[in-house]
């Protein structure tokens, strides 16, 4: 039987993106991505909420895309698939940390209210690629999304 490793959020940066660039010039772009879920309880009425914290992993042009663009507080849908990467700390401990490696992504919210947002020019991204998930492939040559 086949399997399936998929994750789809919606959410908010909870701070500006972390940005690495190897010696070979690809880029990873690290951020944590906040959802949060509001429910009323059934027993006392009050409006209860709980936020989940999520780490995302952008690589290669999306990275690029991440650090230009997205600033703490950016409105973003992440598709993508859960990886655990296991490593040892300073003591000698081996650790664990599960993160979303991102496949595709759609920045949301007003782009003129955006934190860090630019105004329309030259230097500003296009219109926002008529509301799909940009991936790779959505990409021109010259890097700006299609």
């Amino acid at each position: 039987m086949a399997s399936v490793n998929k994750v789809i959020i919606v959410g908010n940066l909870g701070r500006d993106p972390e940005m690495r660039t190897f010696p070979s010039g690809d880029q990873v772009a690290n951020v944590t991505i906040a959802t949060t879920d509001k429910w009323k309880d059934k027993q006392t009425g009050e409006m209860k909420e709980a936020t989940e914290w999520h780490r995302v992993v952008f690589n290669g042009r999306l990275a690029e895309v991440v650090g230009q663009y997205l600033r703490k507080g950016s409105q973003v849908y992440v598709e993508g698939s859960l990886r655990t990467r296991k490593w040892t700390d300073q003591n000698g401990v081996e650790k664990y940390s599960t993160e979303i490696r991102a496949d595709q992504m759609q920045m949301l919210g007003n782009r003129a209210a955006a934190p860090g947002a630019q105004p329309q020019g030259h230097d500003a991204p296009p219109p926002d690629n008529q509301g799909h998930p940009m991936d790779d492939d959505d990409l021109g040559p010259d890097g700006w999304p299609r």
